[in-house]
Formats: C-alpha cells, sequence, structure tokens
C-alpha cells in the first residue's frame, strides 16, 4: 500500500510527514524526491528520511541509474517503491514542474 503526496516545497513535505506518521508510518517507511538531486537529497537530510537505494530498488537497477538520466531514475525509484508504470510517469512529470513528491509505503 502506496500513499503519495505531491508538495510545493520542504515546509509543505514537512507536514505531510507529520500527517503520515500519525497514519502510522514510521520515517523508514517514508521516502522524499524531487527532480533536483541536490534538492531530493538536501530535503531528505533535513527532514531524516532515507533516500530510495539499493534495498529498495535491487542492486540491478540501483547500478543502471548511474547511466539513466534523471527522469528515468526518478521513475524507476517510484516504480521500486509498488508505484504503476502510469503513476511514476505521472508524479515525474510533477517534479518537472519543480513540485516534490513524498511516497510512503508499507511492506505488506
Amino acid at each position: 500500500m502506496e500513499t503519495v503526496k505531491v508538495v510545493e516545497n520542504g515546509v509543505q513535505a514537512k507536514r505531510e510527514i507529520e500527517q503520515l506518521m500519525t497514519q502510522g508510518y514510521t520515517k523508514d517507511e517514508i521516502y522524499l524526491l524531487a527532480h533536483d538531486k541536490n534538492r531530493s537529497e538536501n530535503l531528505a537530510d533535513g527532514l531524516d528520511l532515507n533516500d530510495v537505494g539499493v534495498a529498495e530498488q535491487g542492486l540491478f537497477d540501483s547500478m543502471a541509474n548511474v547511466f539513466r538520466s534523471r527522469g528515468d531514475e526518478l521513475r524507476t525509484k517510484l516504480e521500486s517503491l509498488g508505484l504503476s508504470q502510469s503513476e511514476a510517469e505521472r508524479f515525474e512529470e510533477e517534479m518537472d514542474h519543480g513540485r516534490v513528491v513524498v511516497v510512503a509505503t508499507k511492506s505488506a
């Protein structure tokens, strides 16, 4: 089960993350993505969240991301969190417009 929120900035992201935590998600189950890699890393670090990495994507996709465009990398990361291909495309387009995507996922 995934919950996805699209926000404009870090303040809104923090608010959504706090709300997700009151719904029973832990910080280990919440991920934050932005089209600009530095922005994504800075927000995730500042909000003490995980990056989508090898554990979520698997070794092959994680290594393949080195050679992918940022858009392809983001779509792969979203799909590794359980979103469909069409959902991943839609949310990646939101990130193209400067928005931030917060994904909370329960592992079964």
